[in-house]
């Protein structure tokens, strides 16, 4: 098992809005700009292969975004080269970190020196949440999808661990970056999924106003 010692002090930082990486789960990207490029290639030359998802936080005059000071770094466990050069990979959720500063350097991408503390629980083993009543959450959540017209696979949301179907839901419903990363952010899962089902009744309360429906 991963200790945060084991866990390196400069990561490369991969800025990319609304996209929500969490301990654990698994995130597909598709790697084309040739700063990314670089930085994938420097990463597979290293011991821990971690790219670290941040979300990027508009600064006024500048074309450079700040950087969100929790993110979540991710080992590079899948890829593939298409003929085009261009790269899927897949990250693999290993520990959230906290953003002490970036640092200066020649690569076209940007790095970050971070801390591993207060998130020694995302290196231990799949949380639970005791208090998940699935059956009320899995009504909720078919009310969302009725009103975006989704479908899913029902069966294999009813049979998913806590953790995967909390984190999976997160990670995959359209959220606001600021909404990601509160769900980033949460201490536990069971804040998570908290956080989780407060955006889905606003969202699905939003929808109602829009539509001129009555809210309760």
């Amino acid at each position: 098992m991963l200790k945060a010692a084991d866990l390196p002090e400069t990561i490369p930082v991969f800025p990319l809005p609304g996209a929500l990486l969490l301990p654990r789960a698994r995130l597909p990207l598709h790697i084309f700009e040739p700063r990314y490029l670089a930085m994938l290639e420097d990463c597979m030359k290293t011991r821990e292969r971690l790219i670290g998802m941040v979300q990027p936080c508009p600064r006024p005059g500048s074309d450079t975004p700040e950087l969100q000071r929790i993110g979540c770094a991710g080992r590079l466990t899948q890829f593939s080269e298409t003929e085009d050069g261009r790269y899927m990979i897949t990250l693999t959720g290993i520990s959230r970190f906290r953003v002490l500063e970036e640092v200066e350097g020649f690569t076209p991408y940007r790095r970050a020196r971070v801390s591993w503390e207060g998130f020694e629980q995302d290196l231990g083993h799949t949380e639970a949440d005791p208090a998940f009543d699935r059956e009320r959450f899995l009504g909720l959540l078919g009310r969302y999808f009725e009103s975006r017209n989704l479908s899913t696979d029902w069966d294999s949301l009813k049979q998913a661990e806590d953790e995967l179907l909390v984190n999976s839901l997160s990670m995959l419903l359209d959220f606001a970056p600021e909404d990601k990363q509160a769900l980033l952010e949460a201490p536990s899962l069971s804040t998570r999924r908290e956080t989780l089902v407060t955006l889905i009744e606003f969202t699905l309360r939003a929808g109602e106003r829009g539509s001129g429906g009555a809210v309760q």
